[in-house]
């Protein structure tokens, strides 16, 4: 993996558009200055809520865009096309075929490449998985090689990490208190 020029793959909820879409921001961001890096990020986002026909932007030139149709035969070629990524990020709350891409992205993984969930929604994440002991979710976290998030508070984060027993290597960033946790 070249770690100068990574190709990323990256499924959100809308870069495009903020319109029921606070996530936009952030991804606006983190796409930008990994751009600045060097680094070559495909985002895929799908066509839903009429975000399209009200994007506060057109594509950016920090990123290739992908949208795509509500449905699973388009984002399974399109899930095809992210395997050939070094990093592949799969973030919450993308609004179609959530549970579907949080298994489907830990099942692309391989030696040479990171599979990722960036949480932008703690607290629900976190309540998904304490009101519901048999969400799927539960069992697909030790298969990403990175969790990043936010909120929930220490002691709420370090609850999940007990509960899941990761097996890989998890950084959860609480950005409220600027604080780091490695374990």
């Amino acid at each position: 993996m070249d770690k100068d020029n990574l190709k990323i793959a990256f499924f959100g909820s809308s870069i495009v558009s903020a319109y029921w879409n606070g996530a936009a921001t952030y991804y606006r961001g983190i796409v930008k200055a990994l751009s600045k890096m060097g680094h070559e990020v495909t985002f895929y986002e799908p066509d839903i809520y009429e975000r399209q026909q009200h994007r506060d932007i057109e594509d950016p030139d920090y990123c290739r865009v992908v949208v795509y149709p509500e449905d699973k035969v388009t984002l399974r070629a399109l899930l095809r096309e992210a395997s050939e990524a070094d990093v592949i990020i799969k973030a919450s709350g993308v609004g179609a075929f959530d549970e579907f891409l949080e298994y489907e992205v830990t099942q692309l993984k391989k030696d040479s490449n990171l599979i990722i969930f960036w949480d932008v929604d703690a607290p629900a994440t976190l309540d998904r998985i304490e009101e519901n002991t048999n969400d799927p979710f539960s069992d697909l976290i030790p298969k990403y090689d990175f969790v990043l998030t936010y909120g929930g508070g220490q002691p709420k984060l370090l609850m999940l990490m007990k509960e899941t027993e990761p097996k890989n290597v998890f950084l959860f960033i609480m950005l409220w208190t600027q604080t780091l946790i490695f374990l």
